[in-house]
């Protein structure tokens, strides 16, 4: 092993540096065999070795030539072994054009889809229904009403509040506020009231208050308060009597 080599792998030892390793080249240990081979006494006679350093060296190296011998061994073996061919699977044959094709069969029934009911529509003049698609053309260019300076605090809310000061640009209608609520943006007074389907809505809380609901032009909405019980009794009475339930 030459001179430059032998430095280089000592160096690449901990605790060893460039002075240390040519001091142990010096002194005739010119080999790794040599080192390992040498008693601690013989290795602390070099400068810049003591007992400390000696001690790991031959650790050091004892392991490296351990890890070296190792990795031959692996490497010698791969060789040796030959590659293992496996068998090709055979393609089954192709089915020919002409031979027919059977459906797959399964056992699950098929279930009936559920039939889709229409909703009921109210009966309603053509002066009405001309009212009530005039009432979505307004509400489609009808603006977001939101309070003054709710994009200012956090502690302002969205809902519309009437704008108010002596000193407020929205109150006074300046072209950069956002809009304020007046009679401009309202709908047509006949569909005043009305569910957009076109129904008079009317607050339910028993199954009797149905009976004297007409069901050509109004339409119940069970109270908040209904419990499960009366509510499904209401349900049944509105079937019976067909009257459209607005919130089912």
């Amino acid at each position: 092993m030459a001179k430059d080599d032998i430095i280089q792998n000592l160096t690449s030892l901990k605790g060893i540096g460039q002075a240390k390793a040519e001091a142990l080249v010096n002194e005739g240990y010119d080999t790794i065999k040599k080192i390992q081979s040498a008693s601690i006494d013989e290795l602390t006679k070099v400068k810049g070795i003591n007992e400390n350093v000696a001690r790991s060296l031959q650790s050091q190296l004892s392991t490296k030539t351990s890890v070296s011998k190792n990795e031959e061994k692996k490497s010698t073996e791969t060789k040796e072994k030959k590659p293992v061919k496996r068998p090709v699977a055979s393609k089954p044959p192709k089915k020919l054009k002409s031979e027919p094709v059977e459906p797959e069969t399964t056992d699950i029934d098929e279930t009936k889809e559920d039939i889709y009911v229409a909703k009921k529509k109210p009966k309603l003049s053509d002066d009405l229904k001309k009212h009530l698609s005039l009432r979505k053309d307004i509400k489609k260019r009808t603006p977001e009403f939101l309070r003054e300076e709710w994009f200012r605090y956090k502690r302002i809310p969205k809902n519309w509040r009437r704008p108010d000061g002596i000193t407020s640009k929205m109150r006074r209608h300046y072209k950069y506020r956002p809009s304020v609520v007046r009679v401009g943006f309202r709908g047509p007074k006949k569909t005043r009231g009305l569910h957009a389907s076109g129904f008079k809505e009317i607050l339910v809380y028993r199954a009797s208050d149905l009976e004297s609901l007409n069901p050509e032009t109004q339409a119940a909405r069970i109270g908040g308060s209904v419990g499960t019980k009366k509510r499904l009794e209401i349900e049944k009475k509105a079937k019976e009597l067909d009257i459209r339930l607005l919130n089912k």
